[in-house]
């Protein structure tokens, strides 16, 4: 398997950020690691390995980046300071890393136009990855959230202003209205929420997520496993080796999709 490691200055955190590329070609995955982990997760936790079919045959390649959660959502100290820090990371992956992997999924794959991104994590990183697909339709084609929480009260507890709301999907998703251009973008992608009920896991906000998204009709499959489902690496390497093959289309999509 193709591995790279790229170290870049992000002009947006004013200082170096690293990341690593698995694969050779394919849909490009952008990974998000857990509360305060690395870019390098993917690899040392063993998620590589339950991706392998998919990287080696050429159908995806993974992109791993840190979270800067220190500064921002495990961070102690004035809110608005730590959400004016989390969005500058926002604008790192949507400024930065998106044209970065976009770039070279052209290149190793001969692509022209848009290049749309899977966002991909577990717990935290989860979190992440469901805000920057709902957020970000027209970047991010894909979603595989797995353990996440979808409200920014962890975080900021009951600290508001509008930074905080724009990274709560279950207050900003309620008010996107039917004509807003996004609903026609979630409607012709696919996207996974998925949650267990069992020791460490939080599925309060994914039962949110699952009627918001029914109320709005937007296609996302959000699934909740048993109460033996624990918020762990072990259920995250099932879960993926389910729902990848729905998401990249090898098996049936069960829910409806609007046609291109």
């Amino acid at each position: 398997m193709e591995t790279q490691y790229f170290k870049n200055y992000s002009p947006a955190l004013e200082r170096n950020m690293e990341c690593g590329i698995w694969g050779h070609a394919g849909r490009p995955v952008l990974y998000i690691p857990g509360q305060d982990g690395r870019y390098f997760d993917f690899e040392n936790f063993n998620m590589v390995d339950y991706f392998a079919p998919w990287i080696d045959a050429g159908e995806l390649m993974v992109c791993g980046i840190d979270p800067i959660d220190a500064e921002t959502y495990s961070a102690f100290g004035d809110p608005h300071e730590r959400i004016l820090r989390h969005e500058k990371w926002i604008k790192y992956i949507t400024e930065e890393v998106v044209p970065f992997l976009t770039r070279i999924a052209r290149e190793r794959n001969g692509w022209e136009g848009e290049v749309g991104i899977i966002a991909f994590g577990c717990a935290m990183g989860a979190t992440h990855a469901a805000n920057l697909y709902f957020r970000f339709p027209f970047l991010f084609n894909g979603l595989l959230s797995l353990s996440g929480t979808f409200s920014s009260e962890p975080g900021f507890g009951d600290y508001s202003d509008n930074w905080v709301y724009l990274n709560s999907p279950v207050d900003y998703l309620p008010n996107l209205s039917e004509d807003h251009p996004y609903m026609k973008v979630y409607r012709r992608q696919r996207a996974v929420i998925c949650c267990g009920q069992g020791n460490w896991e939080y599925p309060e906000t994914v039962y949110q997520m699952r009627d918001i998204c029914a109320e709005k009709d937007i296609p996302v499959w959000v699934d909740l496993w048993g109460q033996d489902v624990t918020h762990d690496w072990p259920w995250w390497y099932k879960q993926v080796e389910y729902f990848l093959p729905y998401l990249l289309g090898d098996e049936d999509w069960p829910l409806g999709l609007d046609e291109e």
